[in-house]
């Protein structure tokens, strides 16, 4: 039932920290969603992110509370649900471990008149003051940022498990197999490797479905030198891997070759920037150069690289963000840091974080390329960049697709560490 072992430090570190003053915590984790057919069943129960790096349940209805005049460490309670009989015989469900929540309005009532911050899901008969919730909220988020060593060695795992799906596909990649086929042989050694769900919905995208960013693997047949784009990653407990390679079925051509060559030096160049103090902003201005640079030397950009990413002309492509944090989730932890804004700049639209990288960040590296219609046919850009882009090129690489390539990477006080190196980055062919 209890999934993650806890450390007590973990706990006793956030009840130091929490800018609570005398008021108390109270953490849902959330209920059940019913399917919408009144099938009496429901949606699989994920309790809540804040809940559940405190307790490590994924228990319906249950409460973590927290009073500092208790102790940073003792002041936590755990409350949770009794389990039913219908849940013992229908779902094999055992009762969880924690103190039974009826106590859980006795311990309301003993600090009746102060103040409540909450977080995680809404609990039922409690109003949380808001701004003290705001406040919380964000301390709670940029505390969560360091990965422990219980959460490191569960990414350990993930990416282990993670490396031996992706060992099935340079095998499986070739003219005629479809995206589905790929993505069940992907997600079954995920499962044989120790893996308990999929991170989030897995990508297979061939050819020019390899530049759909969240493409959904369809039934369509990859054909013969197109690019093979997958995106997936195992989840063990909660903790999530997140990895992009891209293969060519068969042989690549030269400007395939190019294009993969010039988003791979950009994701290993981005990787050795990942040290502490680094701002995450700097090191995706950098990559996006660098991207552009090569697109330079491929002939299909004219220009000066850094200018061309001051005037946004890296979001043709390259519309996305170098990365992002992952860990109990695949973005979790991403945003800014404490005290700052959004960004202004219209070249950092697409970015999903602004801070400086932390000793125990773990973060993903996925510079990309892509030739996306619906961005490269736009008469509005194709205007405002008429002079950056060597338009007849690129009308006829529409077809093609894209490249992404993307590790997760553990920033130590030694340098960065890919937690997924054991899996390989070449094209197929």
């Amino acid at each position: 039932m209890n999934a993650t072992p806890l450390p007590a430090a973990r706990l006793r570190r956030l009840g130091s920290a929490l800018p609570l003053d005398d008021r108390i915590l109270v953490v849902g984790a959330g209920e059940p969603v019913p399917l919408p057919e009144g099938s009496d069943q429901t949606y699989p129960f994920r309790a809540h992110a804040d809940y559940f790096y405190l307790t490590g349940l994924e228990a319906p209805g249950a409460v973590m509370a927290f009073d500092p005049r208790d102790g940073a460490e003792a002041g936590w309670v755990s409350f949770v649900p009794p389990v039913t009989e219908g849940e013992r015989v229908w779902e094999g469900r055992q009762p969880w471990p924690g103190t039974p929540k009826e106590e859980f309005a006795r311990w309301l009532e003993a600090r009746r008149g102060r103040g409540v911050a909450g977080l995680g899901a809404p609990v039922a008969g409690i109003e949380p003051d808001a701004a003290t919730t705001e406040n919380v909220r964000l301390h709670f988020k940029h505390l969560r940022r360091p990965k422990d060593a219980a959460e490191i060695a569960l990414l350990r795992r993930g990416a282990a498990a993670t490396a031996a799906g992706y060992a099935r596909l340079p095998d499986l990649i070739r003219p005629g197999v479809t995206e589905r086929a790929l993505q069940i042989e992907l997600e079954a050694e995920f499962f044989r490797a120790g893996g308990t769900r999929t991170g989030y919905g897995t990508i297979v995208g061939g050819g020019p479905n390899s530049a759909v960013l969240h493409f959904e693997p369809s039934a369509r047949p990859v054909g013969a030198g197109e690019f093979v784009l997958v995106d997936a990653g195992a989840e063990i407990d909660r903790y999530v891997t997140d990895v992009t390679r891209t293969y060519v079925a068969g042989r690549p051509t030269a400007f395939q070759r190019d294009l993969y060559a010039v988003v791979l030096a950009a994701e290993e160049k981005a990787i050795t920037r990942c040290v502490v103090g680094a701002e995450w902003t700097a090191i995706h201005l950098a990559a996006a150069a660098e991207l552009l640079a090569g697109l330079v030397a491929m002939g299909v950009m004219r220009g000066r690289p850094e200018a061309l990413v001051e005037q946004e002309a890296h979001t043709l492509f390259f519309p996305h963000g170098l990365g992002h944090m992952v860990g109990l989730g695949v973005r979790d932890g991403s945003g800014l840091a404490p005290g700052r804004s959004k960004d202004p700049r219209a070249c950092l639209r697409t970015l999903r974080m602004d801070l400086p990288l932390a000793e125990g960040y773990v973060v993903t590296v996925e510079p990309g390329l892509y030739f996306i219609p619906p961005l490269l046919t736009d008469p509005v850009r194709r205007q405002r960049f008429r002079d950056a882009v060597n338009w007849p090129l690129v009308d006829q690489c529409l077809h093609l697709g894209g490249v992404r390539i993307e590790d997760n990477v553990l920033v130590t006080a030694a340098g960065p560490e890919v937690l997924t190196a054991a899996i390989p980055k070449t094209l197929a062919g």
